[in-house]
Order: structure tokens, then C-alpha cells, then sequence
């Protein structure tokens, strides 16, 4: 029998994502789930209902100061949290 070529099995789990369609919602899952480590405690206290909808990241702040500290530092934050999880996930962050 002849041994084949072997592969990370992160690999394989990547490409079983990809084939199955579950990439995207996956991705999208650990953006939000990113927030609060990326964010930090303090900011995370005043956020809350973070979610992704057409490569935008929605996010409920609870604090007129911190929402406008957050909408500056916007595409800062999409870079931020595409390089977290290491894809190109979001496009935009929108705070309501």
C-alpha cells in the first residue's frame, strides 16, 4: 500500500468548511465572538447584540460616548478583527 501525502488537519477542516458552504457563517460567528477579546471588558459592557449581516458587523452600544470613540475608529476596528480571525470577513462596522 502506498502511503499518501499527509496534511494538517487544519487543512482538512478548512476545505470540508469551504466544499460544505459553512465557511462564511463560521467566520462570521468568530467576529463576534472576537468583540469582547479584541474590544476589552470596558468597551464590552456598553456593547451588546453584536451581530453580522452582509459583511457588516451591527453592534448595539449603550453609551453615546463610547458609540461615538467607536464610529472614528471604525475601519481601524474592521482591520482589527478581520486579522483576529485571520479573514476577510467584514467590510464595515455599523453602531446603532
Amino acid at each position: 500500500m502506498e502511503r499518501k501525502q499527509s496534511e494538517p488537519i487544519g487543512n482538512l477542516i478548512q476545505q470540508f468548511l469551504r466544499i460544505n458552504g459553512l465557511e462564511t457563517p463560521y467566520n462570521e460567528h468568530r467576529i463576534v465572538e472576537a468583540w469582547p477579546a479584541v474590544m476589552g471588558n470596558i468597551i464590552s459592557q456598553y456593547t451588546k447584540e453584536v451581530f453580522v449581516k452582509n459583511r457588516v458587523l451591527n453592534v448595539k452600544v449603550t453609551s453615546p460616548a463610547i458609540k461615538q470613540n467607536l464610529m472614528m475608529e471604525r475601519k481601524n476596528l474592521v482591520q482589527r478583527l478581520n486579522q483576529y480571525v485571520d479573514a476577510q470577513v467584514i467590510e464595515d462596522i455599523h453602531f446603532y
